[in-house]
């Protein structure tokens, strides 16, 4: 193969879209600036116009994983001709991270001026094929040929952007690329409306999971329903932050949806970790990670589900060949607990899960032997609630529901009941957990122990005598903590009573909503 340059451009930063986010600057190309995330942006404002925001992701994703896999290969190519000035040597597959097939490399699609998106996608298809155990199917099932959404002029214009910066590894690093790579999923996320969960879950939130399990060097992680694997790339860094060796992790990841499984495989790529095994498919439906046909085990296990999808085969779960249906089945317009089940099977003798549920979980009439059998069974070690809007643009109040296969002997036939409800912090429009409260709620966690108003500590009886319902009120009393109302609806609500002259009598705090307010 012949080694191209890539950057015949230099990258002109415009301020239309830069904002706080926008930090992450590096040395480009000609001694320029290079701003990664104004980068990343720009290439989204290409196809502004083509189609909704929301498709974004299943275009730039594949083309910055394109262009860092052809840009990693002429990375290595010229330090092996310097080292060995031997072109046949330099350019030997065997000697490189990736194969890139004859025709396939980035600057070939530099050449293509008709039918591109065919030749991208085609390219693409090469790659996964030359690259089997490493990148199959890994750029996704994106339509790159539809040209009444992509005419060519449109992904000329991306080709040239992304061409006017080199992301090898040395000019843009594992974790510098990965962190722009997870500005752009967050970014999304943000854009996405309902659809933003299936891809993204608030960080915060999963830094006190993750606290909570406590990932160990040599352990394996597994995220039944990964997203874009953000939980599984967080245990990495809660290793780095401990001075532990993250490297001796394992990664397990499965997605049902196949952009974001995509996405996931490219995310953990791109941050380095090339060894975690992301997989396509319905867990419920059919867990690909198995030992002989017996559900695979695992040390810690993180998870996001998508909240109580209604549309699941309850009938074969019935009937469940791996036998995960231990605590019964759940009902049809509910699988929250199905994805409890198979967690709970999917625990090794040490294992230890945190999952983020919708607090109807603790107290449906529906799922109320469910809760007795995983009472009984003595695998629920703490139920944690948290306030609402912690999932993406969802109102809803949150929990996090802890798991242990083996209980110490001190927590058997106990669960520790937390009320974080009143923890939430917001920024703009986002609510979030500060280091601060994270750092409380975990340490309540460890102490397991009763704190008035705050945690309890309900023994078997207790949870029996409140018919297995778990709902915090009924374990944490006199907790009587202050609607905090949302400024936005406080407004609104003073605006309507305005309109029908019922504010005479609140006017000062009217005004004084409308001083405080951020709107």
């Amino acid at each position: 193969m012949t080694v191209k340059s890539n950057s015949n451009n230099k990258l002109k930063l415009g301020k239309k879209n830069m904002g706080k986010n926008f930090r992450r600057s590096f040395t480009g190309e000609n001694g320029e600036e290079f701003n990664l995330e104004s980068y990343l942006f720009e290439a989204c404002d290409i196809l502004r116009g083509n189609m909704d925001a929301s498709d974004f992701k299943a275009y730039i994703f594949p083309m910055l994983f394109y262009k860092r896999v052809s840009d990693v290969y002429d990375e290595e190519y010229q330090t092996l001709l310097e080292d060995t000035q031997n072109e046949k040597f330099a350019n030997n597959p065997i000697n490189h991270r990736f194969i890139i097939p004859e025709g396939c490399h980035w600057s070939d699609l530099r050449k293509i001026t008709k039918d591109v998106g065919i030749k991208i996608q085609k390219s693409m298809q090469e790659i996964g094929k030359a690259n089997p155990d490493t990148l199959y199917d890994i750029f996704g099932d994106a339509n790159w040929g539809y040209k009444e959404r992509l005419s060519d002029e449109t992904l000329i214009d991306l080709i040239e952007h992304f061409s006017t910066e080199t992301l090898s590894v040395s000019k843009v690093p594992d974790d510098h690329m990965g962190n722009g790579y997870e500005f752009l999923i967050k970014k999304f996320a943000d854009d996405s409306g309902h659809t933003a969960a299936e891809f993204y879950t608030n960080r915060t939130v999963v830094s006190l999971m993750i606290k909570i399990v406590k990932p160990q060097t040599n352990e394996s992680i597994y995220d039944p329903t990964c997203g874009t694997g953000g939980m599984l790339l967080e245990c990495i860094n809660y290793l780095k932050r401990n001075k532990k060796d993250f490297r001796t992790l394992s990664l397990y990841g499965q997605e049902k949806n196949t952009v974001s499984s995509g996405i996931a495989r490219m995310n953990t790529f791109l941050h380095g970790y090339e060894d975690a095994k992301i997989k396509q498919g319905d867990t419920l439906e059919k867990p690909v990670f198995l030992v002989g046909d017996k559900i695979k085990k695992f040390d810690v296990i993180l998870a996001n589900p998508p909240y109580s999808i209604k549309k699941w085969n309850r009938q074969g779960w019935e009937q469940d060949p791996y036998g995960r249906n231990i605590y019964g089945t759940p009902p049809q317009g509910k699988a929250d607990f199905a994805f409890l089940e198979h967690i709970v099977v999917s625990l090794s003798k040490k294992g230890r899960a945190t999952i983020l549920f919708p607090h109807g979980v603790l107290f449906r009439d529906g799922e109320n032997e469910l809760r007795k059998n995983l009472i009984k069974d003595d695998k629920l070690e703490a139920v944690i609630g948290l306030g609402p809007d912690l999932f993406y643009n969802s109102p809803m109040e949150s929990c996090i529901v802890v798991l242990r296969k083996n209980k110490d002997a001190k927590h058997k036939n106990k669960i520790l009941f937390i009320d974080a409800l009143d923890l939430v912090e917001r920024s703009g429009n986002k609510n979030y957990l500060s280091e601060q409260n994270i750092e409380l709620i975990s340490k309540l966690f460890e102490n397991f122990s009763t704190v008035k108003g705050r945690s309890y500590v309900a023994n078997y009886k207790e949870i029996e005598k409140n018919n297995f319902l778990l709902s915090l009120p009924l374990y944490i009393k006199n907790t009587k903590k202050t609607k905090i109302i949302p400024i936005r609806t406080a407004f609104l609500f003073f605006r309507v009573l305005e309109c029908f002259n019922f504010t005479n009598h609140c006017d000062s705090n009217f005004v004084k909503i409308k001083k405080e307010s951020v709107l």
